[in-house]
């Protein structure tokens, strides 16, 4: 008891000695610390897409798709959960719930290994129910900051890179072990669960949110249903529009991350390394978009500016996809440009998107609210798509599948993008106008 006294003592000094540095030095540790966790996280989620699962089915259908529905099940549940459970929760215990909530998932996969197949499958289940509460707790240590653009956009490039990363160390886990593929995700889940426990600590020493940042920023808070309704009911027709968008690319999105091996397969491509390889370009490009957005002071022009990112990503989907088309680029050309383009797309509403959002209208509110009702739209309609493809058009490939809902969704992503500026222009004219109003009529009755 004295023992862990002690520590938590030496532990507060710490943290109060960061909350003492310059800003760029905390932003740095936000940024390396949620980095780190998430990736690490990702070791636990997506270990398992690298393998192929072969020689098993149930019924008929591939079980390697069989495993994708049953943990994105699980995970779509626990977006719909946290709508309450992440805008609800305040800043205690933040750290202990994620260690408990991936321990969990890698209890989970240790059953998935032990069970027989197809009875382990529900693991899958239990395993996506904990990592879906994992993204909104790491994003609550970074909201509400002047910096936010730059830890945030460090922390949605471990959406490309984790993936890739992760499935290159378990491929080459399994190509120099031999370790049979049911084994593999709880083994890659031991292999990063030390190094999770080092970067959740490293986010506990993040020092809460200036006063300039408030002010800057607008101060977050924690939203109850009544809260929670009230700010639906204000931006409804915005917030629908950017549900319908983000549900598109997170759709299409988990078809990459998925199935990315059977695609590259499909453009005969069998090198191991071309994950981490076309990923940490990606990666790169996006994290430059994104930290860009913190020079721009002025809330709504950063906003505005997000919008236009996702709607050159769209651009940049369909220029490239017609281009591969007719032969003009080779296929690692064409499936980097679309991960950019998708990822341009994708990204700024994982953490920038709607922390600009909040500050641009000073809504007293969180964006783990906003992130989880989309998430909870976006893997609901992945659910879907994938069962659209396997029972009602199981003969077409994956790469071709991926390539249609590619052209398709960047079509639907341009409209909706496009109303969306107008839509969040307007509501920011409306605003200005009646705080313009009320300053005026403050100044009237002060005169009297």
């Amino acid at each position: 008891m004295e023992l862990h006294t002690n520590m938590l003592y030496k532990f507060s000094l710490v943290k109060a000695k960061i909350a003492k540095c310059n800003s760029i030095w905390i932003t740095l540790l936000g940024a390396i610390a949620a980095f780190g966790c998430y990736t690490s996280m990702y070791a636990f989620r997506k270990a398992f897409a690298a393998a192929t699962f072969a020689n098993l089915d149930f019924f008929g259908i591939d079980f390697k798709i069989c495993m994708v529905i049953a943990q994105m099940i699980g995970y779509t549940i626990s977006k719909f959960y946290g709508i309450k459970y992440i805008s609800e929760s305040d800043k205690k215990n933040r750290a202990r719930s994620i260690v408990k909530l991936i321990f969990i998932s890698w209890l989970a996969l240790l059953a998935l290994a032990i069970v027989p197949a197809p009875y382990n499958l529900a693991f899958m289940v239990i395993n996506g129910f904990p990592l879906g509460m994992i993204w909104g707790l790491v994003c609550s240590y970074l909201e509400g900051r002047k910096t936010t653009e730059f830890m945030g956009a460090v922390l949605a490039t471990t959406l490309i890179f984790a993936s890739g990363f992760i499935k290159t160390v378990a491929r080459q886990l399994m190509e120099y072990t031999q370790i049979k593929e049911i084994w593999m995700p709880f083994c890659i889940g031991a292999l990063f669960f030390l190094p999770l426990l080092l970067f959740v600590t490293l986010l506990e020493l993040m020092p809460s949110p200036t006063e300039e940042d408030k002010k800057l920023r607008t101060k977050r808070v924690p939203m109850d249903r009544k809260e929670r309704a009230a700010f639906l009911a204000f931006f409804l027709p915005g917030i629908i529009v950017t549900v319908i968008t983000y549900v598109i690319f997170t759709a299409l999105r988990d078809i990459r991350d998925n199935f990315e091996v059977e695609i590259w397969h499909g453009l005969g491509i069998t090198n191991n390394q071309i994950f981490t390889q076309i990923d940490t370009i990606i990666s790169l490009v996006i994290l430059v978009l994104l930290s860009l957005l913190i020079i721009v002071k002025s809330n709504l022009k950063a906003f505005m500016l997000i919008h236009v990112m996702i709607i050159l990503g769209c651009v940049l989907i369909l220029f490239s996809s017609v281009l591969y088309h007719f032969q003009y680029i080779n296929p690692v050309v064409w499936m980097t440009s679309v991960g950019i383009g998708l990822f341009m797309a994708y990204l700024p509403y994982n953490a920038v998107f709607f922390e600009r959002f909040i500050a641009t209208y000073h809504y007293k509110s969180n964006i783990g609210f906003l992130i989880y009702l989309a998430d909870a739209f976006g893997y609901l309609a992945s659910i879907g798509i994938l069962g659209f493809k396997q029972f009602g058009n199981p003969s077409i490939s994956w790469l071709t599948f991926f390539t249609d809902a590619l052209i398709w969704g960047s079509f639907i992503g341009v409209a909706c993008t496009i109303f969306s500026i107008f839509y969040f222009k307007r509501k920011a004219r409306l605003q200005e106008k009646r705080t313009s109003l009320q300053t005026s009529n403050n100044t009237k009755l002060s005169l009297i």
